[in-house]
């Protein structure tokens, strides 16, 4: 399963359609598009974060839900109208304040859904914060 689109182009995309991810500054990043996958990077800010000092749930479930959006792109081209149907996620420990990376894995890409698995981990951290999946439904061609 090749790429068919490179991250530059697919935030070029974003940028375009989907503008408001960037509402609280430029936070988001894809660090890398591959074959079946992609890393895509949170700065995370004091906006992020819940009492306690540590990135809030909803901002990694955003972070899930959008490198799950870059994976399928990438796989299908640009197709605004993608949207998730179901988000699973288990929050597994609490996230330090920084980057953090979610690395998505398409498991499925069929004509009208895509699977995706997702795992949120701290920049240079080898213990996950959280794991998701993600279902998309993907509009007729």
């Amino acid at each position: 399963m090749q790429p068919v689109m490179t991250g530059e182009e697919i935030m070029g995309m974003l940028d375009e359609v989907f503008p408001q991810i960037h509402a609280g500054g430029r936070v988001y990043a894809i660090d890398s598009v591959s074959p079946g996958q992609s890393v895509v990077r949170l700065s995370a800010n004091e906006l992020h974060l819940r009492p306690g000092g540590t990135v809030s749930g909803p901002t990694m479930m955003a972070l899930a839900d959008l490198a799950a959006y870059v994976v399928i792109l990438a796989h299908i081209g640009p197709e605004a109208l993608a949207v998730t149907t179901n988000l699973n996620i288990n929050f597994l420990r609490k996230p330090e304040p920084g980057d953090l990376l979610c690395t998505c894995r398409l498991l499925k890409l069929g004509k009208r859904l895509a699977v995706v698995d997702c795992e949120v981990a701290g920049e240079g951290a080898e213990e996950l914060v959280a794991h998701a999946t993600a279902t998309y439904s993907i509009p007729p061609r």
